[in-house]
């Protein structure tokens, strides 16, 4: 199925924060000239300008991007509620308090939080939650690999993951990080892999006495997590204040094709 179509509107007007790094370069080879300008901590020459804060920002927009980190991210949760531009937050390794400040933000913008925005890892969420709810007494280890460079541990998507597989469980089931002892019963294990130039691959194993189902992601590019945050801009735009996320950018669209296509015929 092809989302590309989500991303492609004119009037997009983006403020790219983490311009510079392998992310924000991956958005701006997308999105062209819909990066308005850019903002990081060490800029560097780019298509559009880039400032090193936020409050150098003279460019006109409409939406905003976010692939730095964690620090800083009450300015630009400020800047945004300033400027009254929709966030896409796409940073991972936030802290509790720094999710409360995002909670707060939502209530005055629309933001869409995720830490995996590609289309296949939203399947993946909705396979595993299936799944979860129809292999009672199934044992659940999630696996994820990244590059060498990752600084987080586990990634966001793993607990991602995690999450539905509780959903479809129907109760809060403990979290095992990196076994170093016996399984205890209902417990969901979560390792991380760290090495090498891996964009991310993510597994998801269901353990039965007898079988065993393992369904896994591997990203081949940034590019996938880069269209992702395209369309969750163009969602945004059309959008009042809340906090929202990868299902809610996914699911109408999902659905709104899958319905054209039942009625006419047409490939998906």
């Amino acid at each position: 199925m092809n989302f590309e179509y989500m991303y492609h509107v004119k009037k997009m007007k983006i403020v790219l924060f983490g311009a510079c790094g392998k992310m924000g370069q991956a958005v701006a080879a997308l999105a062209g000239e819909k990066i308005v300008c850019g903002v990081d901590l060490v800029p560097r020459p780019m298509p559009f300008p880039v400032y090193q804060t936020a409050e150098e920002i003279c460019e006109e927009a409409n939406v905003a991007i976010d692939f730095s980190s964690p620090k800083g991210l009450e300015e630009r949760l400020n800047f945004c509620e300033e400027k009254n531009l929709p966030l896409v937050l796409a940073v991972t390794g936030l802290s509790e308090a720094d999710e409360e400040s995002v909670r707060k933000s939502a209530q005055k913008i629309p933001i869409v939080e995720a830490s995996n925005l590609s289309v296949g890892v939203y399947v993946l969420n909705q396979i595993t939650k299936a799944a979860a709810q129809l292999l009672e007494g199934f044992d659940v280890e999630i696996v994820e690999t990244h590059h060498r460079g990752k600084k987080d541990a586990p990634s966001g998507t793993a607990l991602r993951l995690a999450k539905s597989v509780k959903e479809g469980l129907g109760f809060d089931a403990p979290l095992a990080f990196g076994r170093t002892a016996a399984r205890k019963e209902g417990e969901i294990g979560i390792h991380s892999l760290r090495g090498g130039s891996v964009f991310g691959v993510h597994e998801v194993h269901f353990l039965g006495g007898d079988e065993c189902l393992l369904f896994s992601h591997t990203a081949e590019s940034r590019s996938a997590f880069a269209k992702g945050a395209l369309c969750a801009a163009r969602f945004l735009l059309n959008c009042s204040a809340g906090l929202y996320d990868a299902d809610d950018v996914y699911e109408p669209y999902l659905i709104e094709r899958l319905l054209i296509n039942e009625s006419t015929f047409e490939e998906i």
